[in-house]
């Protein structure tokens, strides 16, 4: 069986008031230079602020009539690159709203160099929220050594927004060799888990990911938007508890 979209994509799916996703097409994962034939699918998450801009996480390819459907919602304001990985179609966006802010996550400005992509980051994400969306959106810094991103949290609508540290993979939306490969790493739904990748680097990063975590479980939150995969529509407080554990990473299991 070949890989399959979250259709429809480039059409903005509304999740509660003021926040939805556009689910896009596929991207490919390149390594050394090589592009694997994996296609995975990609996902924006947008939250209309109350001063009308529009929070763009982790935008997706550019699309002209999706540009258009943003106008109508709001003024694409903030483009947000949550991690190093995240980031290629920001400067389409930028081109088309040149007003728009580009955030940076810790070292994309220097992957995207490495890649000769020409991206103009004009402000950096921290821990604290900016004024820009502080009250509406909170934010925290999850470690996973080179993997790490920034998470975030819609308030009014108790939503988490992750990018990386959570995978729920779909099995019969891609093919073999990949589902047998997603099966092992227990990375697939409706179990989800954390991204291989960080595994390692959360157990050696204790403090930071218990104080990454507990913020994550301060805020309660309901539903949980992943950029890959199946999102978690409710009881997401209780994911992040058999995902993690009371104690930390050491809580995940295989899910299978």
């Amino acid at each position: 069986m070949s890989a399959s979209l979250y259709e429809p994509i480039n059409v903005y799916k509304p999740v509660a008031a003021n926040i939805g996703i556009v689910d896009g097409p596929f991207e490919y994962l390149t390594v050394g230079g090589v592009r694997l034939p994996l296609p995975f699918t990609t996902r924006m998450t947008v939250v209309r602020l109350a001063n009308g801009d529009l929070f763009l996480h982790s935008p997706i390819s550019f699309d002209v009539s999706l540009a258009n459907e943003m106008r109508r919602l709001g003024t694409p304001r903030h483009l947000v690159s949550p991690n190093q990985f995240h980031y290629a179609h920001i400067a389409e966006w930028k081109k088309a709203f040149p007003d728009a802010i580009a955030w940076a996550s810790p070292r994309v400005r220097q992957r995207a160099r490495a890649r000769g992509i020409s991206i103009e980051f004009s402000r950096d994400l921290d821990v604290i929220p900016p004024q820009d969306w502080r009250g509406e959106i909170d934010q925290t810094l999850f470690p996973g050594g080179y993997f790490k991103e920034f998470i975030f949290f819609h308030e009014a609508s108790k939503t988490l927004i992750l990018t990386d540290a959570i995978i729920n993979i779909e099995l019969d939306k891609i093919g073999e060799p990949w589902r047998t490969i997603t099966r092992l790493t227990g990375m697939y739904h409706p179990y989800g888990q954390i991204f291989f990748g960080m595994r390692l680097p959360l157990l050696l990063q204790r403090r930071k990911r218990d104080a990454a975590l507990a913020k994550i479980r301060s805020w309660q939150p309901h539903r949980i938007i992943l950029s890959h995969g199946c999102c978690f529509e409710a009881h997401g407080g209780e994911v992040i508890q058999r995902i993690f554990g009371s104690g930390g990473a050491s809580g995940w299991r295989s899910g299978s």
